[in-house]
């Protein structure tokens, strides 16, 4: 009798205290464990931490859009800057419906419309293992763009022009690994917010998906087989790029390397072979070139025999696994030099992980070369290796003006 009225009290107490029925139920260690993963998955701790950080997912973090910056909000648990007191409606409302808990309207630099294709399961998984990070009290402002962009109203036209929220439904004329891959491409890893061309208001263009976008100051390439950058990439060159950052061909730098870091290179094996899968077997358009100025090709050939075939080879093969082959490298094929010149001008860092700590980074050679010069080897590089178009002098110039600008 006694010890029944000191359980009842028990569970009375306990079901009377919102923060000990939490704590209960993030004892579900199933769900945390699967959240977690799709937490990786999702990369949020990509947009959500600031680089070196000791607060994971507290916010603050500022996020580049062609519009103005936007900051991502703090989701650990803090009741009063987080979303510790949201309940799990609010919460599924905000990563798959594009809802903030007051109803306000989310931009979509938070990547809605792809996070609609998880499951409610699969967002309740995800919060069971944000309950679990270590509350911080961080109050963000999240919109820093400008007027009337800063009015979130705007974004009722957008949804109705873009956002189409629908669960994934698996194709069953395809196979499981090709579902699986397409699942995690088109939803959690949400591929296409970077690789898939937008309109001027920044919508996706589905006709275009993942055929390449530049954002950032980076080129995004076309992921797509088709004839394009990856078209001599087998599933297992894309397999091993995603799980280490580097492969025979190419190293992961810029956004990518965020991307490798944080996320695929958490991925089981089977899963990355599935997003390879699903990409290899997603068409593409054939790369475009045209005849540049051979005078222009043979003044970059020397400034590449001199600064660049000491670890790229003079015929460009690199070393696998080290420096990239120039000929299989996806942003030397793309139309949009953005990113082949970003690396002349300000050199890159490529991504370090388990398997492949390395790391290796290229110089910049802004300093040594002019936009004419830059703008040549640049040229040599993507007509000999890639037979991608010419790059100009302007284009030169404009990146050199666009570096100088981000660095300030």
């Amino acid at each position: 009798m006694r010890s029944g009225l000191v359980m009842a009290i028990a569970m009375i107490m306990l079901c009377g205290s919102a923060g000990l029925v939490e704590a209960a139920d993030v004892q579900d260690f199933a769900a945390v464990e699967r959240g977690h993963y799709l937490a990786d998955a999702a990369d949020c701790g990509s947009c959500h931490t600031v680089p070196g950080s000791n607060h994971p997912f507290s916010g603050g973090r500022p996020i580049e859009t062609p519009f103005g910056i936007l900051v991502a909000p703090n989701i650990t648990s803090d009741r009063e800057t987080g979303i510790g007191d949201w309940t799990d409606d609010e919460f599924d409302a905000a990563v798959r419906g594009g809802r903030s808990r007051n109803g306000a309207r989310l931009y979509p630099a938070m990547p809605f419309p792809y996070y609609s294709r998880m499951s409610r399961q699969d967002v309740m998984d995800i919060r069971a293992y944000l309950d679990t990070i270590q509350p911080v009290r961080h109050a963000v402002q999240v919109n820093r763009l400008p007027f009337p962009l800063n009015l979130r109203i705007s974004m009722i036209a957008w949804d109705a022009l873009y956002f189409k929220p629908e669960e994934f439904h698996p194709d069953p004329s395809k196979s499981n690994d090709w579902n699986r891959g397409a699942y995690l491409t088109l939803g959690p890893g949400h591929c296409g917010a970077c690789h898939t061309p937008k309109t001027f208001l920044g919508g996706d263009k589905p006709s275009d998906a993942l055929r390449g976008y530049t954002l950032q100051g980076w080129t995004a390439p076309a992921i797509t087989s088709g004839q394009g950058p990856l078209a001599d990439w087998s599933i297992a060159d894309i397999e091993v790029y995603l799980r280490t950052g580097h492969n025979r061909y190419a190293a992961a730098a810029g956004l990518m390397s965020e991307v490798v870091k944080l996320s695929t290179s958490k991925m089981t094996n089977d899963d990355v072979k599935a997003i390879a899968t699903y990409l290899k077997d997603t068409s593409g358009p054939a790369a475009q070139s045209s005849a540049p100025d051979k005078n222009v090709v043979s003044a970059g050939a020397a400034i590449y025999q001199d600064l660049c075939a000491a670890c790229h080879r003079r015929d460009g093969k690199g070393v696998p696994g080290l420096f990239p082959d120039l000929a299989e490298t996806a942003t030397v094929k793309t139309r949009d030099p953005t990113t082949v010149l970003r690396v002349i001008l300000q050199g890159a860092q490529s991504v370090s992980t388990g398997p492949e700590p390395t790391g290796p980074a290229m110089p910049g050679f802004g300093w040594q070369l002019n936009d004419a010069q830059i703008a040549a080897v640049a040229t040599y590089v993507r007509d000999h290796f890639g037979k991608a178009p010419p790059v100009s002098e302007s284009d030169a110039r404009k990146a050199r003006s666009d570096e100088a600008a981000r660095t300030d």
